[in-house]
């Protein structure tokens, strides 16, 4: 392949449906993709323009837009930090932006505008959930998060750090001179075919604002429950409990288990046009059409209980609040429950036998508990192998991870280490998936809350054989999804409570 890509301008090759693929230097001819709708005599502009012949593929409109987007995203991100030609001032960045701009058709030159484009264009096109901006006195650090992992992705001269935080406070129409105070705000951007929701928040700090940038691809909020990979057991039950008029479901985890995205495919489940669904978040991550979604405000007094309150005055069947994190909460959640609605929810513990738990020390009275709950799910989230360069295991390597893992029938089970190539950026990880583990309250773990058992009472009638979280991981690795390392870094206490390792 010769000459550099793209060939032609990004307007050009969206609008008229043409995109360059390469260059045959055997041939000399030009690869270019047509996209199966659009008006063939784009091939003739394309053609005096690259001055050689041209091979044309036609590609669906699909196929078009992801070859488009790749295309373009890389070539976004070419050139960004190496070419910093920097202005002196702060003004020349501060120009008016549209409220929802492609980042992919930018020709505007400023480095510091194609900079943030690039770097936002990659992490879309790596699945980065978040990007850092980080000022430190020697240099500004730029890394993002993939599959929950950080890993640095640029370092620039610390010079540049005032410059990149003003475009992006104009880009989420924050106050660029309030640079004491923490500030959050959103950018709307679309990248291709694909819309993209930027959530920033700055931070003050010793070398300077702190950014990070929640990068939320809305389609992912169209997720189905089936989608999400859970095993049929835990996704039965779950459908179970959403099926129930009335009651609690709660989905507990860490921060980044994945928890919202659980109760986003659940809303979708239930969005059936017959219940009038409403949600309180903070913030709301997606967009769900038939869904009346509220956004907490505490500078206002909009918490999750004063929105609770205020939404089970609007007939709702399915209520959605983003967290239960105070008792006020909690009773409002119960009260609404037992009053003959569905309520989604999530809390902050380590399994699901401890939400119990937290409930009972938020005030809630183990008999209302006993009759609200009904299904507690909790999860983690692991990085998946990457199967293109994953090497299986051999030797005392292998005879050492299946000691750990405590069971002499898996023996001839095929275990895999992760090694890295091209395609996972030499992580040896591509993706992840959920592990999860379900309560489901029936008349055994009713009486059991009631009476105010502890986890561990619950634990043992709940996962009377497998079930746990424990339990998923050890699977996953068996099944060659993941490592052992992988399962331990996540779920380490886990595994060790259910004396897996």
């Amino acid at each position: 392949m010769s000459g550099p890509l793209p060939a032609f301008a990004y307007a050009f090759a969206k609008h008229q449906g043409v995109v360059l693929l390469g260059v045959d230097d055997a041939t000399g001819r030009a690869r270019v993709g047509l996209r199966e709708d659009a008006d063939p005599a784009a091939l003739l502009e394309a053609r005096r323009s690259l001055g050689i012949g041209l091979d044309v593929e036609l590609l669906p409109r699909t196929a078009f837009d992801r070859r488009l987007s790749e295309i373009y995203a890389d070539a976004a991100l070419a050139g960004g930090a190496d070419d910093l030609d920097l202005p002196g001032d702060l003004d020349a960045l501060a120009g008016d932006i549209p409220a929802t701009a492609d980042l992919l058709d930018a020709q505007d030159d400023a480095p510091v505008i194609r900079l943030i484009n690039g770097l936002i264009a990659e992490a879309a096109r790596i699945g980065a959930s978040d990007v850092h901006i980080e000022p430190f006195e020697s240099a500004l650090v730029v890394r993002m998060r993939v599959d929950g992992v950080m890993r640095e992705a640029l370092r620039l001269p610390g010079r540049i750090a005032p410059l990149l935080v003003s475009r992006v406070k104009v880009m989420a129409r924050l106050d660029i001179a309030e640079k004491r105070l923490p500030q959050d705000g959103r950018i709307g951007l679309a990248m291709g075919s694909k819309a993209l929701d930027v959530r920033v928040s700055t931070l003050p700090a010793r070398g300077g604002e702190r950014v990070v940038l929640r990068i939320l691809d809305k389609d992912q909020g169209t997720l189905s429950l089936e989608g999400l990979g859970m095993q049929p057991g835990v996704l039965d039950a779950l459908q179970r409990a959403l099926r129930v008029p009335n009651g609690i479901v709660l989905v507990t985890g860490p921060t980044g288990a994945g928890k919202t995205t659980t109760l986003y495919a659940a809303l979708v489940a239930l969005n059936d046009g017959r219940r009038n669904i409403l949600t309180v978040e903070d913030p709301v991550e997606y967009a769900i059409d038939g869904v009346g979604q509220t956004q907490v405000n505490a500078r206002v007094g909009m918490s999750f209980a004063a929105g609770l309150r205020a939404i089970l005055r609007q007939d709702p069947d399915v209520v959605m609040v983003g967290e239960v994190r105070d008792p006020e909460t909690a009773q409002i959640a119960v009260q609404a429950s037992l009053t003959g609605h569905l309520v989604l929810s999530t809390v902050h513990t380590n399994d699901a036998p401890g939400a119990v738990t937290r409930l009972r020390d938020m005030g809630i009275e183990p008999f209302l508990l006993a009759s609200s709950l009904r299904l507690v799910l909790a999860q983690r989230l692991l990085r998946r192998l990457c199967t293109a360069c994953r090497q299986p295991m051999a030797g005392e390597a292998l005879a050492s991870a299946l000691r750990l893992l405590g069971d002499s029938t898996t023996n001839r089970a095929t275990l895999y280490r992760a090694t890295g190539c091209a395609q996972c950026s030499h992580t040896g990880y591509a993706g992840r998936l959920g592990i999860h583990e379900a309560l489901e309250v029936d008349e055994r773990i009713r009486q059991l809350i009631g009476a105010g058992a502890d986890e561990d009472a619950l634990a043992d009638a709940a996962f009377t054989s497998a079930g746990r979280l424990g339990d998923a991981a050890r699977a996953a690795v068996l099944r060659g999804h993941t490592t052992l390392e992988e399962a331990m870094r996540v779920t380490r206490q886990e595994l060790q409570d259910h004396g897996v390792v």
